[in-house]
């Protein structure tokens, strides 16, 4: 009985692995149970069936997807010391992970946001939710270093948030579409210079 169990986690996750791979090149609507069929070796309803239904199995690649952005960016900061250092971490490790992230074609939240903004439904409300939480993250560490003097406290932390967030996804669409290799470098120091208020070249 534990093996069986085991063996449908493992099974489960290696097709949550395939569809966050095709789902950054095809979209999430783009993602089909055929596809994803021909490419493990399965039948539709292997597939499927861990998950109950196509919609099931789309939620479980976004929070996937989500989570690996999570565990290469966020958790990883903190254990930097809280104020500007951490959100000097958090800077360095996003625009490490839009230069080298998991996926063939980018930052998924980004190519997900482009996908879902205009389709209501639940994977619109997941990602929603999802984008909702990492900018009340960055929110956090913008006023705690607001809160230790660090950068100027008249700032608005809401503008911040989105000035950085503005900046990920041009570098995103510069490595993306544009192939410029420099993108990444750019966008830490247009960041730096976002939240210090300097040039950004400071280490």
């Amino acid at each position: 009985m534990r093996r069986s169990a085991e063996e449908a986690r493992r099974t489960r996750d290696r097709i949550v692995a395939a569809g966050v791979a095709r789902a950054s090149t095809d979209g999430l609507y783009g993602l089909t149970i055929g596809s994803l069929a021909e490419e493990l070796g399965m039948s539709k309803a292997g597939v499927v069936g861990p998950f109950g239904s196509r919609v099931d199995l789309q939620s479980a690649v976004l929070a996937r997807a989500v989570d690996l952005f999570t565990r290469a960016v966020a958790t990883p900061s903190l254990t930097v010391e809280a104020g500007l250092p951490r959100l000097r971490a958090v800077i360095d490790l996003w625009c490490r992970y839009l230069d080298g992230g998991p996926f063939p074609n980018g930052c998924f939240v980004t190519a997900a946001s482009c996908e879902l903004d205009g389709r209501p439904g639940e994977l619109r409300e997941s990602l929603h939710d999802a984008v909702t939480r990492w900018r009340a993250f960055l929110r956090d560490q913008v006023t705690a270093a607001q809160d230790a003097g660090d950068i100027p406290a008249g700032r608005d932390a809401d503008d911040l948030v989105t000035v950085l967030t503005g900046i990920a996804m041009a570098a995103n669409q510069e490595l993306q579409l544009l192939g410029d290799g420099q993108a990444p470098a750019r966008a830490r120091r247009l960041m730096l210079a976002a939240v210090t208020g300097g040039d950004g070249e400071a280490s």
